[in-house]
């Protein structure tokens, strides 16, 4: 079956605006200097540039940066589990600490042999989520590696895959909607089962005969406003909130989508989303308030 892709003048368009408004805070190929593990080591590979995650009836594995970000966009290249990886979850994500934490989810559902991942993002605000949305991909994300990427400003949080915006979750404080934009947060990566959801609801498990499930990572970047451990909270949103627009990611070409992100954004949509939570009537009879008057998806 044919699949069709985002026209190659979008993706230029996308790529050359990029480079020319981004100031690096933080970028490094390097797996060790922005992340370590944070369970199972013994089910870590190291190959060069390259780390995978492993998954069998005995345990995941997960790794995480060493210290958290207010702002900014985080990419990692991943190879998903091939072949039958049905009740397993691969998941990119940031998160902040505690039960009132935000957090910002990709989450790779796996599935049998021969059906398309699907995968669902996902937004916490001040510990409240039941914001998913799952889509297909139109290439194998088994077959290479490809980048996942989140960008976060005051302005909005943008979910992208090889670059092509796939979710944008907008900032309407105005319409006393909250907007994550003062809890740093770590980058997190990990590999677990979830044969109790993941894969038709449930109603396929785990095929542990076919483990260990293996995931790929490489291309490691973070660039981004850091905020050490040490310190508060408060300073950290200061810092990384400069009314002087010093962050690229500040800029006002970066506070919404461009013409050409904008058509990308409505051809996934419209090729690509299996489901959004917001038209699901039978989970929300009243439709969740930052989905109404939406200037994006």
């Amino acid at each position: 079956m044919a699949v069709s892709l985002p026209p190659l003048s979008m993706l230029f368009v996308f790529f050359v605006f990029y480079e020319v408004v981004s100031f690096r805070i933080t970028s490094t190929p390097r797996f060790d200097e922005l992340f370590q593990p944070s369970w199972a080591l013994d089910h870590f590979i190291f190959e060069g540039e390259q780390v995978k995650l492993k998954l069998d009836n005995y345990s995941g594995a997960g790794f995480g940066s060493k210290i958290k970000y207010l702002f900014g966009k985080t990419t990692i290249r991943i190879k998903l589990v091939g072949g039958d990886s049905a009740g397993t979850v691969t998941a990119f994500y940031m998160s902040s600490d505690g039960a009132n934490h935000n957090e910002f989810d990709f989450e790779f559902l796996g599935n049998t042999t021969g059906e398309p991942y699907l995968v669902q993002t996902n937004v916490y605000v001040n510990g409240v989520g039941n914001r998913e949305q799952r889509l297909n991909l139109w290439f194998d994300p088994t077959k290479d590696f490809h980048s996942y990427s989140i960008l976060w400003n005051q302005r909005q949080v943008v979910f992208l895959v090889d670059e092509t915006p796939v979710r944008v979750f907008t900032n309407k404080e105005k319409q006393g909607i909250p907007f994550p934009k003062d809890q740093p947060m770590g980058v997190y990566n990990s590999i677990w089962n979830a044969d109790d959801w993941a894969t038709q609801g449930g109603r396929v498990k785990t095929n542990w005969t076919h483990a260990p499930f293996v995931a790929s990572y490489t291309g490691f970047e973070i660039d981004a406003c850091e905020c050490p451990l040490s310190m508060a909270a408060d300073e950290s949103a200061r810092r990384c909130s400069s009314s002087e627009k010093k962050y690229w990611w500040d800029q006002p070409v970066m506070l919404d989508l461009n013409p050409h992100q904008s058509h990308q954004l409505l051809w996934v949509r419209a090729n690509h989303l299996v489901y959004d939570y917001c038209t699901d009537a039978s989970r929300f009879p009243v439709t969740p308030p930052e989905c109404d008057h939406r200037h994006h998806p």
